[in-house]
């Protein structure tokens, strides 16, 4: 892909459902921009957008009306099967729930998206194993998920998403299910993805001590984009 100015930009965004009086609003003619290797954190109380606006981005869902750029790429032109290249190839999804496979090891889990890359046995498990080398769990790779603790699993859940070399990491809620000490570990990880590989990263959270750690927060409210902040 060609380099922008902005790797993402929402201009005018809107996202509705149903019709006519029982229409809803879930984004009202949000403009966003993100710079590349930006750390924006997404806030917001329950319903505000902030998750709409996280599933258009990763071309989970597509906009009512307005414009949504991918590296100048407008995505409302691109069909389900190109909008899913996209995703598949550009960018990588950490979630709250971890969402590792049962019953498979750490490395297998790593290694998935890269099977649907079609990489080969050998390349898959030579890169799963630096991206998990990248998290501090080599030692680990053969540990299924239910051998690890909470914040191993989100640790193996960050490899599988940065195990393609992804543009940009979404991140909804990564500390939600994890104590203090274990939040804080995965939020300076992700930080250290971000300063010393340029990964760009866009986190949804409620907690204000995690958005610290992002360059720049966006608070969502009813559907729009309340303010916007950087941080010191």
């Amino acid at each position: 892909m060609n380099e922008q100015k902005y790797i993402i930009e929402l201009r005018n965004a809107t996202k509705s459902y149903g019709e006519k009086e029982a229409k809803t609003f879930a984004m009202r003619g949000v403009d966003l921009q993100v710079r590349h290797g930006e750390f924006l954190a997404v806030m917001g109380p329950s319903g505000s957008g902030k998750s709409t606006a996280m599933n258009i981005i990763g071309c989970l869902d597509t906009l009512s009306s307005g414009e949504y750029l991918f590296e100048g790429i407008d995505i409302g032109t691109l069909s389900r099967d190109q909008r899913a290249l996209l995703r598949r190839n550009y960018i990588g999804f950490i979630f709250q729930g971890f969402n590792l496979l049962g019953k498979t090891t750490a490395i297998e889990n790593v290694e998935l998206p890269l099977l649907y890359r079609g990489y080969n046995r050998y390349e898959r498990y030579k890169m799963a194993m630096e991206a998990l080398r990248s998290v501090g769990l080599e030692n680990v790779a053969h540990h299924t998920h239910g051998e690890l603790s909470g914040g191993q699993q989100q640790r193996v859940a960050i490899a599988r998403a940065i195990a393609t070399n992804p543009l940009i990491l979404l991140a909804d809620e990564p500390t939600g299910n994890l104590d203090t000490a274990k939040s804080i570990e995965i939020m300076e990880l992700l930080q250290s993805f971000n300063r010393q590989k340029g990964i760009t990263i866009l986190m949804v959270t409620h907690e204000n001590e995690m958005a610290n750690y992002a360059s720049r927060k966006v608070h969502f409210r009813d559907g729009s984009i309340e303010n916007k902040e950087e941080v010191l």
